[in-house]
């Protein structure tokens, strides 16, 4: 036979059990695609699909190599501080997690000067400390129209 005592301290485990489970939230992974064309507009080529995605802290990118020649790479004085750096390989799939806000600009190393870059916004107090810095990153060829059309996509969406 169980006691109150028992009893009671059983339902309190039971009760703070379902409070714990409550709280976790449960981390998501998002896809980007690395592709020779895009999906919707095959006049642009070389990109990422989508672009600028918007993922809350321990969420998990993962780069999906759709066409073969393409990579992501962080870039220097885009990510936040503190943040870790990253490189794929050429023509693999690549997974990162994302813990700390900021923002995070990306390209492709090979084909970054033709545009194919990107950005992934880990949302979160403090989003928006690195965005001033990131935003004034010097960018050549056609990554420097690419960044603008994603910080004006990026300003729509706040």
């Amino acid at each position: 036979m169980w006691s109150a005592l028992k009893k009671a301290m059983f339902a309190l485990a039971i009760g703070l059990s379902f409070i714990g489970f409550a709280t976790v939230s449960i981390a998501e992974v998002h896809e980007v695609q690395m592709l020779n064309k895009h999906p919707d507009d095959k006049k642009k080529r070389n990109v990422f699909s989508p672009a600028l995605i918007r993922i809350q802290p321990g969420d998990t990118v993962k780069f999906i190599s759709a066409d073969k020649g393409h990579n992501t790479e962080s870039m220097k004085g885009m990510i936040p501080e503190g943040a870790s750096e990253w490189k794929s390989k050429v023509s693999k799939d690549f997974e990162i997690t994302y813990e700390k806000p900021g923002v995070y600009g990306y390209r492709c190393t090979p084909h970054a000067a033709l545009g194919m870059v990107g950005l992934v916004v880990v949302e979160g107090e403090g989003w928006d400390d690195n965005l001033e810095a990131a935003q004034s990153v010097k960018q050549r060829g056609k990554a420097k129209k690419a960044f603008e059309e994603l910080w004006a996509e990026l300003e729509a969406t706040n």
